[in-house]
């Protein structure tokens, strides 16, 4: 079984491959219906951030175990402009392009573990997690 992916995110086509990677390993240790839905979402907002704000980048998915709770864990990277106040970008509705604003807060409720790492000028790290029976 396979327990990581790496998928080099660069186009909207990568998107559906992050997905697809993501729905793949969680359904090895035990995720299925909306828990999938749930973890492809996630992973769709997240890399749609890379390629709006950074261009291109990588997410890492590997499952994970601890005290014998299965879980999956996402880890996106970018070397774009990093954010400026990530206070202010998990905010509801705060957007500094088009968008509707709701990737990173969305895709943080969504998770039970849910970090953003950002340094201006040298990129981003969001690490999210999903217990299979829920909490962290």
């Amino acid at each position: 079984m396979d327990t990581e992916s790496r998928v080099t995110i660069h186009s909207p086509t990568d998107i559906v491959t992050a997905r697809q990677e993501v729905r793949r390993l969680a359904s090895q240790v035990g995720f299925d219906g909306m828990d999938l839905t749930v973890v492809a979402t996630a992973v769709s907002e997240v890399a749609r951030n890379i390629i709006e704000y950074a261009v291109s980048g990588e997410i890492v998915i590997r499952t994970l175990s601890d005290a014998g709770r299965p879980g999956i864990m996402m880890v996106a990277t970018d070397e774009g402009p990093g954010i400026p106040d990530i206070e202010q970008a998990m905010l509801d509705g705060f957007s500094t392009s088009k968008g509707l604003g709701i990737g990173l807060p969305g895709a943080r409720r969504l998770m039970d573990h849910f970090e953003v790492r950002s340094q201006i000028g040298r990129g981003t790290t969001v690490i999210m997690k999903k217990w299979l029976q829920g909490g962290e």
